[in-house]
């Protein structure tokens, strides 16, 4: 769980560079969809990013853009693979995982998708790019990240609920397993008081014996004074 967290963060920390740079992301869209003569569908793929890199980018400056959008989503894509391995998964957690790999889909359609407050993403387009063109795939990595996010949140406490529970179990199973000693020590208790007794009816018995034996007489004197 912890290199789960810690690549999450990296993506985050990679992704916070990448959003600092967003006019520069939409300015690369631009020119690579001029060369493409394809000005008027909107950007809503993941593969349209790769293939207007891949076949109508000029600059060095666009191509290093697009190509840091695409890591940060195959990051992503990695990313949603190990969690399934990391934890078995219940129905929430593979709710969350299966609405991040529809997205992370190369083909799937974002044009439908924004990202809302506490992201700005969408509000740094003009009105027309964040309407139409742009808006869905400045929204995709945001909208991840934080199902990404819900899932850590999640699984954390599900797994820490699970932990208290096992103490919980054998805190009340530790007397249990000490019960043995004490039914040892209880009979050793009982012998030994059986024995104390047994000898206190030995003493009892001697001391009625000696006191009703016969006391013997003493000799008839006539009356009067007698010397001691």
């Amino acid at each position: 769980m912890n290199e789960v967290v810690e690549t999450l963060r990296n993506i985050e920390q990679n992704y916070k560079i990448f959003q600092q740079q967003q006019f520069t992301f939409t300015r690369a869209l631009d020119h690579t969809r001029e060369e493409a003569h394809d000005l008027l569908r909107p950007v809503a793929s993941i593969v349209q990013v790769q293939v207007l890199k891949d076949h109508h980018c000029i600059s060095a400056t666009d191509r290093r853009i697009l190509n840091m959008f695409i890591s940060i989503c195959n990051d992503l894509r990695n990313l949603c693979q190990k969690l399934e391995t990391v934890h078995p998964g219940d129905q929430v957690t593979n709710g969350l995982l299966e609405r991040c790999k529809v997205l992370l889909n190369d083909s799937n359609d974002l044009s439908a998708i924004r990202a809302t407050y506490p992201h700005g993403v969408v509000n740094y387009l003009s009105f027309e790019e964040a309407r139409h063109t742009y808006g869905g795939v400045v929204s995709l990595i945001p909208i991840v990240i934080d199902l990404l996010k819900e899932w850590v949140t999640y699984t954390k406490r599900h797994l820490l609920h699970q932990v208290s529970h096992g103490r919980g179990i054998s805190k009340k199973e530790a007397p249990t397993s000490q019960k043995p000693s004490s039914v040892r020590f209880a009979a050793h208790t009982s012998v030994s008081n059986k024995n104390t007794v047994q000898l206190q009816e030995k003493d009892f018995q001697k001391f009625l014996l000696e006191n009703q034996r016969p006391k013997q007489k003493a000799p008839w004197r006539p009356p009067g004074k007698h010397p001691y």
